[in-house]
């Protein structure tokens, strides 16, 4: 009878809606296994869908890099027919598989960099084939014994030599790839032809099989949708300081807004960050850009190391408004009616130091010089004297006293001690650190206004059609109210 009743024992259980579900007792070791494999399952699909999905908003921000996808395997195509189709290969024979490999390494998502690529390939293939066969010859006419001492310590002078010029800045900016390839192909030619015997052939072989993938290489990335090196650092250099000017705007008005306001402006003052991470992307840029021929609005010799000097000009900038950012979330602030009384001065000075920022970018978008810069520097180191003169002024001992008798009135109401609260002066000073960095910001953009102007004249900028300022810009009226 115990167990009839056992065998009809089940556990219920309620659920909010009123109602009740019985719980079913667990399965056997298959049952288990089962459910595990499902559950597994479950994760993997999960996964590869995040990867899809992934893959997908990769594709959707940046076309371009699909339509690299397609030239790579469309050169790859190209150059398997040296070996799907029998005349080609007995020519080539399996030597053809160097032409392969060629467009595995040197295909680049940018024209420059793919360049960058291919002639270090071939220059550096033909003087490490030319200098093996050269060598090869000598040690034949050694004779036997002497062939084999030469030919390794060829290797070895020549090997460590390149190595070393890696080493060497100007050399690995412009010629590292090539290094390696010179040590890879003199390794190889001095290697085989201690055991090969038709050494000229082979070397002659492989050098025209990485020509013809080279080329193919340059052909393709050249004529279908090119992906200029030159255009994204142009691009770049304008897009972080749009960046660069909207974080300033966006941390001097978080600092010196109302404690009423709700306006949320962190990740208007981000950008910053971007400016401070950009600097190997600039120099990876600028280095393959050298290498472009001429396109577009940019000749052969276009200056590209000074786009290089505004990314430093900018990441000054940047630094400044870090530390201007910090200010914000500093547990010491001001009083308000500190701040209040700097506030108009302060997002004045700003204001004229964003607008330089962004006369700036149109001179950089349209390749054209400025006809009213020079108004907006004066307007702003206008605004910054007036903001260091405020400064001076400042009727220290009235604020003090305020804040003074403020600060006691709290401190006996919340009957705290003095001591715990900070002195009237270091409420005073994360103002004037805010103002200084002001000032400092301004002098650095005026630095990077050199450097603009440098890259005009280097590039030979347009000049403006009108050399007076317009009368109509807001800032001339902002000046003009003042």
């Amino acid at each position: 009878m115990a167990k009839k009743a056992s065998s009809r024992l089940e556990w219920r259980i309620n659920v909010p809606d009123g109602t009740s579900k019985v719980l079913e007792p667990e399965s056997g070791v298959v049952g288990k296994i089962w459910v595990g494999l499902k559950g597994c399952m479950g994760i993997i699909v999960l996964k590869v869908r995040r990867v899809l999905e992934n893959a997908w908003h990769i594709g959707v921000a940046d076309p371009r890099k699909v339509i690299h996808c397609i030239k790579v395997g469309l050169a790859l195509s190209i150059v398997s027919l040296f070996y799907y189709m029998r005349p080609l290969y007995d020519d080539f024979g399996g030597n053809a598989m160097w032409a392969v490999m060629t467009v595995v390494v040197v295909f680049e998502y940018t024209v420059g960099a793919t360049f960058y690529k291919c002639i270090n390939r071939v220059i550096a293939t033909f003087l490490a084939g030319a200098l093996g066969v050269g060598i090869h010859l000598v040690a034949e006419q050694s004779g036997d014994q002497l062939k084999p001492i030469i030919l390794g310590t060829s290797v070895f002078l020549f090997a460590s030599a390149a190595t070393f010029s890696r080493f060497i800045p100007s050399v690995k900016a412009r010629f590292d790839y090539g290094a390696m390839i010179f040590i890879l192909t003199f390794s190889l030619v001095s290697v085989s032809g201690y055991r090969v015997v038709e050494l000229f052939e082979l070397a002659h072989l492989r050098l025209s099989t990485i020509a013809i993938g080279t080329s193919l290489c340059i052909l393709v990335t050249m004529l279908f949708c090119p992906v200029w090196a030159g255009c994204e650092l142009h691009h770049l250099i304008h897009q972080n300081m749009e960046k660069l000017a909207d974080s300033l705007d966006g941390c001097v008005t978080e600092y010196f807004k109302e404690d009423g306001s709700e306006k949320d402006l962190n990740k208007k003052m981000q950008g910053y960050k971007c400016v401070l991470n950009s600097k190997a992307a600039e120099e990876s840029m600028a280095n393959f850009a050298r290498w472009e021929p001429t396109h577009g609005r940019f000749n052969f010799r276009h200056p590209w190391k000074q786009y290089l000097k505004i990314g430093a000009s900018l990441r000054n900038c940047a630094y400044c408004i870090e530390t201007l950012n910090s200010c914000i979330s500093s547990e010491i602030q001001a009083p308000p009616c500190l701040r209040k009384h700097f506030s108009s001065k302060c997002m004045k000075a700003s204001s004229y130091s964003i607008n330089v920022l962004k006369e700036l970018v149109i001179t950089i978008v349209k390749m054209k010089k400025s006809s009213n810069i020079d108004v907006k520097v004066a307007e702003m180191n206008f605004a910054v004297e007036e903001l260091v003169d405020a400064l001076k002024s400042l009727p220290t001992t009235h604020f003090i006293a305020t804040t003074t008798g403020e600060e006691s009135t709290k401190a006996k109401a919340e009957g705290v001690e003095g001591s715990e609260h900070p002195s009237p002066i270091m409420k005073v000073l994360p103002l004037v650190k805010v103002v200084s960095l002001m000032v400092e910001i301004a002098t650095r953009i005026g630095g990077v206004v050199n450097a603009v102007e440098e890259l005009a004249r280097l590039a030979e900028f347009k000049a403006a059609k009108d050399g007076k300022p317009k009368q109509n810009q807001p800032t001339d009226k902002l000046v003009a109210d003042h």
